[in-house]
Order: structure tokens, then C-alpha cells, then sequence
């Protein structure tokens, strides 16, 4: 059974950071891309960002250069590190891990919030 367990949400001030965790189980985690996905109310989910098996980054331009992901192999997690947060980074942020259309999995997400 395929499980991912985000954590690292919350409340923040403007121009504060969060780091964002999601450990994986169930799945040979180093073959999968792993990324983050986010939901703003009234919003379509959007990728943030995502890391290939390969360790290729791919991020959204509107955190370019502001959000850092990272994978641990040994740890089956991937990070998220978000400095600089502003306002319009509050959503729901989601997991995923994805290898193939049959493989394809989502964390249960975690709410992050900027407000002052």
C-alpha cells in the first residue's frame, strides 16, 4: 500500500520560510519523479515543483529562484524548502510521486498559510 505522509505546514508571515516533507512508503521511491503541487481557493492545482528519478528540476516560474526542492533516496522523502513567502504562495499543498500512468500517487496535503 502506497503512502505519503506530508508535514511542515502552517502559518507564516510574509517574507518567512517553511519547509514542506513528504515520506513515501510502498514504492521503490528512487525510480519515481517526485514533485509538489499547490491549490489556492478557486484556483486549478498547479505545479510548484518536481525532481526526476535522474535529479532533474523542473519549477513553476512564479517560485523560480524562491522554492527549493529536494529528494533523499535513502529517506523516501522529498523536501520542499520555501523562503520569501508571500500572500499568493497560500494554498494546500499536495505530494506526488508519479512513475507511469498506473503509477501515480497524491499526499493527503498540507495547508500553508501567509499571513501577517
Amino acid at each position: 500500500q502506497v503512502q505519503l505522509v506530508e508535514s511542515g505546514g502552517g502559518l507564516v508571515q510574509p517574507g518567512g520560510s517553511l519547509r514542506l516533507s513528504c515520506a513515501a512508503s510502498g514504492i521503490i521511491f528512487s525510480i519515481y519523479t517526485v514533485g509538489w503541487y499547490r491549490q489556492a481557493p478557486g484556483k486549478q492545482r498547479e505545479l510548484v515543483a518536481a525532481i526526476t528519478s535522474r535529479f532533474r528540476i523542473n519549477y513553476a516560474d512564479s517560485v523560480e529562484g524562491q522554492f527549493t526542492i529536494s529528494r533523499d533516496n535513502n529517506k523516501y522523502t522529498v523536501y520542499l524548502q520555501m523562503n520569501s513567502l508571500r500572500p499568493e504562495d497560500t494554498a494546500v499543498y499536495y505530494c506526488n510521486v508519479h512513475y507511469g500512468p498506473a503509477s501515480d500517487y497524491w499526499g493527503q496535503g498540507t495547508q500553508v498559510t501567509v499571513s501577517s
